[in-house]
This record gives C-alpha cells, structure tokens and sequence, in this order.
C-alpha cells in the first residue's frame, strides 16, 4: 500500500509525515472522536514520544495500534 504525504503544523512549525491511507483515515476518527483538529492529535502523539526514539510516523501508527488494543480489550 502506497504511504500519503501531509503536511501539518505542529509546534508551531511544519513538518511532513509519510502513512498508509488507512492510518489517515484512523486518525482521523480519533480526532473527531476526541473533538480537536487532526494537528492537535498528532502533537500530543509528538509530545508523548521519546526523541530518537522513533519517527513521528512511527509514533502515530504504535499510538494508532495502541488505542484499538485498548478497545479490543475493554470488549472482552
């Protein structure tokens, strides 16, 4: 599957992040889902990362997995 390229302003600067369609799609709905922008999402995501540790792109798809994980698991 072919990644999408964004651009999106974070901490007051841009930055590009390289996905899968259906982890824009994703978070999206997360976004929506906690009512604040998608820039907004992909911040605490920035912010919640160690530096070095990962890529930001890495950062959101492990935050992404995360979070179903932890719906599948409330289903149970």
């Amino acid at each position: 599957m072919q990644e999408v390229k964004r651009s999106i302003s974070i901490a007051g600067h841009r930055t590009s992040i390289s996905l899968e369609p259906i982890f824009w799609e994703v978070l999206k709905e997360i976004a929506k889902a906690e009512k604040c922008s998608l820039a907004a999402i992909v911040a605490q995501i920035d912010e919640a990362r160690v530096p070095g540790d990962s890529s930001l792109s890495s950062a959101i798809r492990v935050y992404i997995v995360g979070r179903l994980r932890g719906r599948l698991q409330q289903d149970t």
